[in-house]
């Protein structure tokens, strides 16, 4: 029983006793599928070089890998409204058991492991948008952002733990090490998943929408201007992700293990202080975190214009980590609040797609700028796209909480 008990303390310190019990199996799921997804994920540009000698062709695996993603993340969304959370969600985790045994078999043929690994972020981001309306399936609508908050902790859980486990695995066994073990884990993320999710939520629809969820995303102005807003904010997210990186080590000087250190701050921060962070903004209005959210992630770039130095970078990453926490949960729990119920699943898809976006463009955008303008004249363009992230994003907010508040409350569906 020790372990057990070791694990129930270290539960109650992450997630304390606030957590509602209906969304106990979602934040298990999630921790192990993040785990299983991060132990692979974070090598596999390595693996594309290493092993594939695919340098050249990664900015088109990453690009068109990513529109995959956005549009299997909204075809999950709208499959759920019809076919229910559970089985799209196993569908989706049923496909990663197979997949890094799929890279390990055709690892010998460069072209069709290219394919393969250009079909990775479909086959991660189908349940992805399920799982998050599945959150607002089993709580009520004034828990929504603590609850997309606790999921948002366990899944960077996983990722603490994630990449050194895929390291230590490198380093014993290589690649097939890696890959057969990630097929392991994402095999107990299934068995996860079809032991504790639940069939329907207390809060969820009572049957499948009779209308074309695409038509009514298209007539939603307001949720098209926040999409809209979503968009920029990611292309400042992947500068984090990935210009920021490249920029320190290329030019700025610094190694690259350097950056595996600053890239750690980042699901560290957001495991010890997502949730407490959310509870003391609990009473700020969304339109205003948005906005908060948006400039803290993106004008600290702006340091980087003054200063290379450790301890501002340190700073910038830091700063940024806080802007995200603000923005991601509370983006989560305003579409959660007004889509329509019978659409809930494609619009958290819908959503959930523009990531594609900023994985798409912001590399190609900033890569460009750098090569052509430089290092400042980059992180310029980062900050100044934060600030529209922050207008389009407070207004399209503004605009969504004023269409709820004049709309009567949606009836909750019995279990």
């Amino acid at each position: 029983m020790r372990p057990v008990a070791a694990l129930r303390r270290l539960a109650h310190l992450v997630w304390g006793d606030e957590v509602d019990a209906a969304l106990r199996p979602v934040l298990a799921v999630s921790l192990a599928a993040s785990l299983a997804g991060s132990t692979m994920w974070s090598f596999m540009a390595i693996w594309a070089v290493d092993e594939l000698e695919a340098k050249g062709q990664l900015p088109f695996i990453f690009g068109v890998g990513a529109l995959l993603a956005g549009a299997s993340g909204f075809l999950g969304g709208h499959l759920s409204d019809r076919f229910g959370r559970r089985k799209i969600i196993l569908l989706g985790e049923g496909l990663m058991v197979g997949y890094p045994l799929l890279l390990l078999a055709v690892a010998g043929d460069k072209w069709t492991a290219i394919a393969a690994l250009t079909c990775a972020g479909a086959l991660g981001a189908l349940g992805g948008s399920v799982a998050q309306a599945m959150v607002a399936d089993l709580v009520p609508p004034e828990k929504h952002e603590p609850a997309y908050a606790s999921v948002r902790v366990a899944a960077n859980f996983g990722v603490i733990m994630g990449p050194p486990l895929g390291g230590a695995l490198l380093i014993a066994g290589g690649w097939s090490s890696l890959f057969v073990t990630v097929a392991v884990l994402s095999a107990g993320a299934w068995l996860l998943a079809y032991r504790l999710l639940p069939r329907r939520g207390l809060y969820a629809p009572e049957g499948p929408p009779q209308r074309s969820s695409l038509g009514v995303i298209r007539r939603d102005l307001p949720f098209l201007l926040f999409l809209g807003s979503a968009a920029f904010a990611w292309l400042v997210y992947v500068a984090y992700e990935i210009v920021l990186p490249v920029s320190l080590v290329d030019g700025f000087g610094y190694q690259a293990a350097a950056w595996g250190f600053l890239v750690w701050i980042n699901p560290f921060l957001v495991t010890v202080l997502q949730l407490r962070l959310t509870r003391a903004t609990v009473r700020v209005p969304a339109p205003t975190k948005l906005v908060v959210a948006m400039l803290t992630m993106g004008l600290p770039f702006l340091l980087l214009t003054r200063t290379h130095a450790l301890l501002p970078v340190v700073v910038v990453v830091t700063v940024f980590v806080i802007g995200e926490m603000l923005w991601v949960p509370t983006s989560q729990a305003v579409i959660a609040d007004l889509a329509p119920a019978d659409v809930r699943g494609a619009y958290m898809g819908a959503f959930g797609s523009t990531a594609a976006v900023g994985f798409a463009i912001a590399p190609l955008v900033g890569f460009q700028v750098r090569n052509s303008f430089g290092d400042d004249a980059t992180w310029v363009m980062f900050a100044g796209i934060s600030v529209v992230a922050a207008v389009l994003g407070g207004s399209a907010g503004a605009g969504l909480v004023r269409r709820a508040r004049s709309q009567p409350p949606t009836a909750v569906a019995s279990a």
